[in-house]
């Protein structure tokens, strides 16, 4: 095996950047390149994966009234039965009328209370006779939605940076607030490089998958084409492509092969803040900054599954502001040895009734490994992409262990 094949040889593990390390220096770029970014105000319905560029605090109380949860009567529960009941109903169209001491309403799910009311007695724990109401002992409070308890005003709901989801839009819909300022889109440029591929000898299969990643992340991307392994050419189309792009992702060439001509040129184009991270599959990654382009350089490792889990793992906060992994619990299956220590590895599994299978094991639909995990394998086997999620792990598993799974859609979110 050649030093290229050899994702280890030719360097110790000390000059790798550890994973939670890189994730955080990732964070702090996109904080310095956010505002760079200009602003543009986006109607509620499309704000999906958009970057605030303003924090947003509730302009009023909501619910902006008291009102009741369930069919009764209001009155003032600090004051005691019995009440004299009103010859009046409230229903959510309606507004309240004022109570005086000792008197009470009949009201409806959603309505308003009276000013000086705060308690709904249920209709069915109360009673009236000559059009005075007694009925169960209850707190001021009860079966009731105060004002201002779910949002106050001048509350601080949202802070500038926060990536927008769908169900954002239920919030800020009920603020009444119809649009919000978000940061353009970054502009990603795509380059695939490696003779085989330029040659058309080998399908680009990293391309598509970035797109997709950068589009799932709220920004824009293009393919800029392919580049054989020829250093003036790698070096020049990523320099064209910064300059027309705020963020270029390269694939292949980040390796310490003879013809890995992308982490030289970044050398020479700017600065890169780290390569390599102790990761399997995806440990050469390598990230720049080209300050003459005013662009930010991800170089991504061209080995399909290794280049999705490094760029999700590793590039995916520049895009999102995320670094949080949501896990599910599950059991794992089968032993999964380990032959190398000092790296964390991103292992697929499949998923069953709380079961997780590691996919690429033996006794798996993909079999390329009897025990020990096989990074090598699994990152250029595009069946593994099938698994449901992955287990971070520094160490072995063993069989019946509880292992957390990052499910892919959180992975990618």
């Amino acid at each position: 095996m050649t030093e290229a094949e050899n994702p280890d040889s030719g360097h110790g593990h000390d000059d790798m950047l550890p994973l939670p390390e890189a994730r955080e220096r990732v964070l702090e770029l996109r904080e310095r390149w956010l505002d760079r970014l200009e602003t543009e105000s986006v109607p509620i319905e499309r704000i999906v994966g958009r970057t605030l560029a303003e924090p947003i605090d509730a302009p009023a109380d909501r619910p902006p009234r008291s009102h009741a949860t369930m069919d009764g009567y209001a009155f003032d529960a600090s004051e005691g039965y019995p009440y004299e009941l009103l010859d009046v109903e409230v229903f959510p169209e309606r507004d309240p009328p004022e109570l005086g001491a000792g008197e009470a309403v009949r009201i409806f799910t959603g309505a308003p209370l009276p000013p000086s009311a705060n308690a709904v007695l249920k209709q069915e724990e109360a009673t009236v006779e000559n059009g005075h109401l007694s009925g169960t002992e209850i707190e001021p409070g009860t079966y009731v939605y105060q004002r201002g308890s779910n949002v106050a005003a001048g509350e601080r709901l949202f802070e500038a940076g926060e990536r927008l989801g769908a169900k954002d839009a239920l919030l800020l819909g009920d603020l009444g607030i119809e649009s919000v300022a978000v940061r353009t889109p970054l502009s990603v440029g795509l380059l695939a490089t490696g003779t085989e591929i330029h040659e058309g000898r080998q399908t680009d299969l990293d391309s598509p998958m970035l797109e997709n990643l950068v589009r799932t992340w709220g920004h824009e991307a293009s393919y800029g084409g392919t580049v054989p392994d020829d250093y003036d050419r790698v070096r020049n189309r990523i320099a064209q492509l910064a300059d027309t792009h705020d963020v270029v992702m390269t694939t292949g060439g980040t390796s310490v092969g003879k013809k890995d001509h992308v982490v030289r040129a970044l050398s020479e184009l700017g600065e890169v803040l780290f390569h390599r991270v102790p990761l399997r599959p995806g440990k050469p990654i390598a990230v720049a900054e080209l300050p003459s382009h005013d662009a930010v350089v991800f170089a991504i490792p061209g080995k399909p599954v290794g280049a999705h889990a490094v760029t999700a793992l590793v590039a995916g906060p520049f895009f999102t502001g995320q670094t949080s992994l949501p896990t599910v619990e599950a059991t794992l299956t089968r032993d999964v040895g380990i032959a190398v220590s000092g790296f964390t590895y991103a292992i697929p599994v499949t998923l069953e009734d709380g079961e997780a299978m590691p996919l690429g094991h033996v006794d798996s639909p993909l079999s390329v490994y009897e025990e020990t995990f096989d990074p090598s394998v699994i990152s250029s086997s595009t069946r593994a992409t099938r698994a449901d999620g992955v287990v971070l792990t520094e160490g072995a598993l063993s069989a019946t262990e509880s292992v957390d799974v990052v499910p892919y859609p959180a992975l990618e979110r």
